[in-house]
């Protein structure tokens, strides 16, 4: 099967991971996923595997092959698996769970290379552009930076006492960093680099987003600039698009019954896909902050979803 240039992929609670067609809106594949439900899915970046992070464990689907046997299983975390994205080479995977740890997977060797201790449940992780610094959110509200080269927690902050970091999200420029937490808040730093490597938080702006939970914030791609966006997806069912010079509102994404999870952006950041508890998942044009298509297979709440639609590129 000849692979399309736009890799799109859905999980749902009804325990199934569905590819789709994004122009048609057509699931071509269906992978059971009888275990547990998928919390995460995340697309390499040169297309060739789908990791589906579960409970306990991270599954890698080989994209195009139609096979429903995951080609490589990782196996040693505890509890949910909440997190879960590529090194920008594809060299290395990087996870978070619920069981507190954050960890570092070579994809060409079996096991876990590294572990960090996050001492509560974590919910969001994220890669800083450079490579060489994760980022986490947790249970008690504790965000983190992991320093990849010093091997240790290199920076700690609390924007709210007791206040779950559900989501964090970096500009692609590594000017920006976004958390967004259980009360519907976003808080947003500048990131400054110190005298040393390290990383440093310069308050910026706190943003009221929604009145329920935001349960994904996600800055917009390189393409997309001059113009820089920040989507914040809402248990108030609505997705909202934030303009990042001055934080105001641009656009609200209406039409979800339910409760949003996810939502990725385009390369070029015109698009945006979302998936919601109402078992659907949508493409909207930002342009008009309409649904230009929606996706319809999955029999309960869909959770996640993965976009690759990025320009072509050899990898070994």
């Amino acid at each position: 099967m000849a692979q399309p240039s736009v890799i799109l992929a859905t999980a749902s609670y009804d325990h199934t991971i569905r590819f789709w067609e994004a122009e048609s809106g057509r699931c071509y594949r269906t992978i059971q996923y009888p275990e547990s439900n998928v919390n995460r899915l995340d697309i390499t970046p040169n297309k060739k595997y789908l990791a589906a992070a579960g409970n306990p464990h991270i599954r890698l689907f080989d994209i195009n092959s139609s096979g429903h046997q995951p080609i490589m299983s990782y196996d040693s975390h505890t509890n949910n698996v909440t997190a879960v994205g590529f090194q920008c080479d594809g060299n290395w995977m990087y996870s978070g769970s619920e069981d507190g740890t954050v960890k570092i997977w070579d994809l060409r060797a079996p096991g876990c290379q590294r572990e960090y201790e996050s001492r509560a449940a974590v919910n969001t992780v994220v890669l800083h552009p450079n490579q060489t610094e994760l980022i986490s959110g947790d249970q008690n509200g504790n965000i983190r930076v992991w320093d990849l080269i010093a091997n240790s927690c290199s920076c700690e902050l609390v924007p709210e006492e007791d206040t779950a970091v559900r989501s964090l999200t970096v500009m692609w420029d590594g000017s920006l960093v976004v958390a967004a937490n259980n009360r519907g808040t976003c808080y947003v730093w500048r990131l400054l680099r110190g005298t040393q490597t390290m990383t440093n938080f310069e308050p910026l702006h706190k943003l009221q987003a929604h009145s329920g939970y935001i349960l994904k914030c996600l800055l917009s791609p390189e393409l997309c600039d001059p113009q820089r966006y920040l989507a914040t997806a809402s248990s108030d069912h609505t997705v909202k698009i934030w303009n990042v010079d001055g934080f105001t509102l641009e656009k609200t994404l209406i039409g979800h019954q339910r409760w949003v999870w996810d939502c990725v952006f385009s390369a070029n950041g015109e698009y945006l896909i979302t998936a919601s508890s109402d078992t659907t998942a949508r493409l909207w044009t930002l342009s008009t902050a309409e649904a230009i298509r929606v996706f319809n297979g999955h029999h309960k709440a869909t959770v996640c979803c993965a976009l690759n639609d990025g320009p072509e590129y050899l990898s070994s």
